[in-house]
């Protein structure tokens, strides 16, 4: 039986004219023995037809805030009550935008202020608009109060322009919907799975300055660390979350504490360590850092430059080595080769509790992608969590930690 079978999802249809996806996307839905109900706003009606789609749902689509026989019965807070998951697709510049703002002055914005279910915006757009400053800043903010954000897609665009702000296939969005109700399931079965525990995680790069303009990083986006402390909370944990700079959404409830050298990651991590009960290194600290940091900018005045660095300290290995209040201590290893026997070595060389392994050379996952895969190795055990998005991964890696401290208690 699928993770859809008899779940409701509510599917709202923005103006666009990637509209036309919705009717293979709820077509996929039914497949799964999902009960989908459609609601359309005007400019959605110009690119798909409500005959259409009440005709793939099965249902009668909702499209008018004020349709006397439908609000006889309060119609709008039915629906908002009746889902389970609300997927906006494609949800253009102006829905965002009034989503942003709190609006409710259709039937779709309406249903979204009265839900207490998740609500995923599957961006559609052209590029221009998608890159506007205003909508920049709406999706920023959207992802701060906890809305999903699927893609958008690059690619070629119906007016003519390339670049990103292609809705996702419909296939796509449908995994992205599984992975959600996943995610919301596992969430549900274990509520408070964490209460009463500290955990502190550490996420995405360091920068080690070579003057006063440049610096040395690393691709990491954090979206990793970040998924791992919004599940810990998700779970009843208190979170500390010592982060680098990162351009995400911190969970809105954690401790975050930013940072940017690899010494300064470390001075924070033995502080709230030694307070905690898990601690999770999920960062992709710098090995090294400058001998000396230049005062001025540096001039390109040669062909060459060499450059002294200096290990920097080793921020898991500090944790896992405390003599007092140590805390159950995890580790990350992003290798591109023999994963499995670079990732034992570095558990057993730091004196890691657990270790979590992936491959950042396949594509489509690791460094900067929503999704990711992890082998887990603890003592003479180990299990693998197969590709899905970070945020259904950090649920399910949370409950083998958790499993794993209890045992060892």
């Amino acid at each position: 039986m699928s993770v859809l079978t008899n779940r409701n999802i509510l599917i709202g249809i923005s103006g666009g004219i990637a509209a036309y996806k919705c009717a293979e996307l709820v077509r996929r839905l039914k497949d799964h023995q999902t009960n989908v109900r459609v609601v359309m706003t005007s400019a959605a009606k110009s690119f798909i037809t409500p005959l259409t789609m009440q005709a793939v749902s099965g249902n009668p689509v909702a499209d008018d805030l004020l349709d006397p026989a439908a609000e006889a019965a309060m119609g709008h807070i039915e629906l908002a009550k009746w889902a389970d998951l609300i997927v906006v697709a494609p949800a253009s510049a102006d829905v965002l935008a009034r989503i942003n703002a709190g609006m409710a002055n259709d039937l779709l914005t309406t249903l979204i202020l009265a839900t207490d279910a998740p609500i995923a915006l599957v961006p559609a757009m052209n590029q221009q608009m998608y890159k506007a400053p205003a909508t920049v800043h709406n999706l920023a903010q959207l992802q701060q109060k906890q809305f999903h954000i699927w893609g958008p897609a690059q690619g070629e665009q119906a007016c003519g322009d390339i670049g990103p702000g292609r809705m996702l296939e419909p296939a796509e969005i449908l995994e992205h919907i599984q992975q959600q109700i996943t995610a919301q399931d596992e969430a549900t079965q274990s509520p408070q799975l964490l209460a009463n525990t500290t955990v502190t995680i550490t996420a995405g790069p360091t920068r080690e300055a070579l003057d006063p303009v440049r610096y040395i990083s690393n691709h990491s986006s954090g979206k990793m660390g970040v998924a791992l402390a919004q599940a810990c909370l998700d779970l009843g944990a208190q979170v500390n979350l010592i982060h680098g700079p990162i351009q995400l959404p911190l969970p809105v409830n954690a401790n975050a504490i930013a940072i940017e050298s690899a010494q300064q990651m470390h001075d924070e991590a033995l502080i709230h360590a030694k307070q905690s009960d898990i601690f999770i290194a999920c960062a992709a600290v710098a090995d090294y850092r400058p001998v000396d940091i230049a005062d001025q900018k540096i001039k390109k005045s040669t062909d060459e430059i060499t450059l002294r660095m200096v290990k920097n300290p080793d921020i898991v290995a500090a944790v896992a080595g405390l003599t007092e209040h140590r805390p159950f201590t995890v580790g990350f290893a992003a290798e591109t080769q023999d994963v499995e026997k670079y990732a034992k070595d570095k558990m057993k060389r730091k004196k890691l509790d657990m270790i979590c392994a992936n491959d950042v050379s396949i594509a489509g996952q690791g460094f900067n992608s929503d999704n990711n895969a992890l082998n887990v190795f603890w003592q003479n055990e180990h299990c693998s969590l197969p590709c899905a998005s970070k945020t259904s991964l950090a649920m399910s890696l949370m409950k083998v930690i958790k499993q794993q401290f209890d045992n060892q208690k």
